[in-house]
């Protein structure tokens, strides 16, 4: 029961208590039985939540909500570069690089660092200036949003679109909105009138949302292997420990049948597995033929795991 665990149950509390007081008038009976049964327990009372006192809604935050929103994209567009490259999220992945517009938005993703590396699985994340050139961007135009805006000089402030620098494309992400000269005439085009892509680079994956730009370094290592393989093993015991209906403190005894496959990591990352799936004990030893074993698939290959009670 660390802090972290705490606070989320806290927080599951509060949001349960809170949707009981705003469903009371509209759902009387579940309202009432669920507001009680977690009252009775916290607050030793079993008041009726029609008794209860209307929640009131508190100040928003709208720097943390922009940070969190900041952080779903983020998330959600790395999230589909793993599945782009068909790489599970339980596969620990080294780096991602995010280029920044300015010092303002590194900061927030900063505050949010640890939540998107955790939601991502990935281990550091590198910051890059826009104009590093770590990046190649291409700018194409809207032609849909283009031609009402500008009628017949659509082609000449498309072309001029097209012929963007990378520090024109730069500024774009940066201010939003960027001016051309058309035969002396002033035209204003918006982020939104364009779109912006990232070319990949060799060993990454590339992806942008407006002024968000994400990298992911999808080269997997021996050792990110293995951790991902230690990773898929403890979900597998998990199901099934829950298949077998054991109680969550029962502990268990752990015999892994010889796989070259498997062995490396389950070597390095003995430790990580035993603790995560409550194991007094965890070896690498031939099976009896008889044994009850386990057959878990490990990204196509079968292990074979002896798992007993530790009675």
């Amino acid at each position: 029961m660390d802090v972290d665990k705490l606070s989320a149950y806290q927080t599951l509390y509060t949001c349960l208590e809170t949707v009981a007081l705003l469903m009371a008038p509209i759902s009387p009976f579940f309202a009432d039985r669920l507001y009680t049964d977690l009252t009775s327990v916290t607050k030793g009372s079993t008041e009726s939540v029609h008794l209860a006192l209307f929640p009131e809604a508190g100040e928003s935050d709208e720097n943390l909500e922009a940070r969190m929103k900041l952080a779903q994209e983020i998330t959600s567009m790395v999230l589909s570069l793993r599945r782009k490259v068909n790489i599970k999220v339980r596969q620990p992945l080294s780096t991602l690089m995010i280029p920044v517009l300015d010092e303002a938005q590194k900061e927030m993703i900063e505050s949010m660092a640890d939540l998107i590396l955790n939601e991502v699985n990935v281990k550091t994340i590198k910051y890059v200036g826009n104009d590093e050139g770590v990046l190649v961007k291409r700018v194409k135009p809207d032609f849909k949003k283009l031609g009402p805006k500008f009628g017949k000089a659509m082609k000449s402030v498309a072309a001029s679109i097209s012929s963007m620098s990378q520090a024109d494309i730069a500024a774009l992400e940066r201010n939003g909105s960027m001016e051309f000269d058309i035969d002396g005439v002033k035209a204003s085009v918006e982020l939104a009138d364009v779109e912006i892509i990232s070319e990949d680079i060799p060993g990454w994956q590339v992806a942008n949302d407006g002024n968000i730009t994400v990298a992911l370094d999808v080269t997997i290592t021996d050792e990110l292997r293995n951790e991902g393989i230690a990773r898929d093993i403890v979900n597998r015991i998990q199901n099934i420990r829950k298949g077998r209906n054991y109680d969550i403190v029962d502990k268990i005894k752990l015999t892994f049948a010889p796989d070259p496959a498997t062995e490396e990591a389950i070597k390095a990352y003995g430790d990580y597995i035993a603790k995560q799936v409550l194991a007094t004990s965890l070896e690498v030893a031939q099976l009896a033929d008889d044994a009850a074993a386990e057959v878990l698939d490990i990204d196509g290959t079968e292990v074979k795991v002896l798992i007993e009670l530790n009675n």
